[in-house]
């Protein structure tokens, strides 16, 4: 691996000390965490709607909430929607680890005060046979799917990553975005595999694969945003 100058005298220099790498790495970690902590505080809550705020307190109650999406990372495509005027969206969610409906049926109160229940469909069921059926065009809420998305959401089970883009590239028209979440996955995706926990290495061998993968997909424009745990924004060109 080649190195500039500066990458150099960190990797060659101050790293071959164990203990000063140690210190270096708690410093970064704090400063990261008091940056995610101003950012919450003084661009995204001062700012975030009343019944987003209501979400995320009731979802911080729940044994779950870790499942949630960061505030700043809602606010940046809150802000992507507005962009591009998106009309038709479509999620990918977990909802394997509830059967029940339970987390929907968390937010149903609020979503129904705010007045977009009618907004929105629900589809409880894995999500690959929901897709290829939305591409069958066997949907009667919403026949002509092929290019009719605005934009996508995904932050399901990274392992099926790829398979969803494939489709979501069929279903979001030239133009549109498809945002997936989770695609630093913890900053494990820069650490050597042998440093991962074994309960996260199955995913970030998928994350890792994932993002090789769009990084060279000619058909889109993508950027990762440092966003929350990562989120990849993918711009359809073709």
């Amino acid at each position: 691996m080649e190195f500039t100058t500066a990458e150099s005298f960190l990797h060659e220099g101050l790293l071959q000390s164990f203990e000063l790498t140690k210190i270096i790495v708690r410093i970064f970690f704090l400063t990261g965490q008091n940056l995610k902590q101003y950012i919450l505080k003084t661009n995204v809550y001062p700012r975030e709607p009343s019944p987003l705020k209501e979400l995320r307190e009731v979802t911080a109650k729940h044994p779950g909430n870790l499942m949630s999406t960061a505030p700043d990372s809602g606010q940046l495509m809150g802000m992507l929607l507005k962009l591009i005027n998106a009309k038709k969206t479509i999620e990918i969610g977990i909802i394997a680890i509830d059967p029940n409906k339970e987390t929907y049926e968390i937010g149903l109160p609020i979503i129904q005060k705010a007045g977009v229940e009618h907004k929105i469909n629900f589809i409880e069921s894995q999500a690959l046979p929901v897709l290829d059926k939305l591409l069958q065009n066997l949907s009667t809420k919403y026949p002509d799917n092929e290019g009719s998305f605005d934009f996508a959401f995904v932050d399901a089970d990274k392992e099926n990553y790829l398979n969803y883009h494939e489709r979501l590239l069929k279903l979001v028209k030239v133009g549109g975005l498809i945002v997936f979440d989770n695609t630093l996955w913890g900053g494990t995706v820069a650490q050597p595999e042998e440093a991962v926990s074994e309960d996260r290495k199955e995913s970030r061998r998928s994350i890792i694969e994932f993002n090789k993968s769009v990084s060279i997909d000619q058909r889109i424009e993508i950027a990762l945003a440092p966003s929350g745990d990562g989120l990849t924004i993918c711009r359809r060109i073709r």
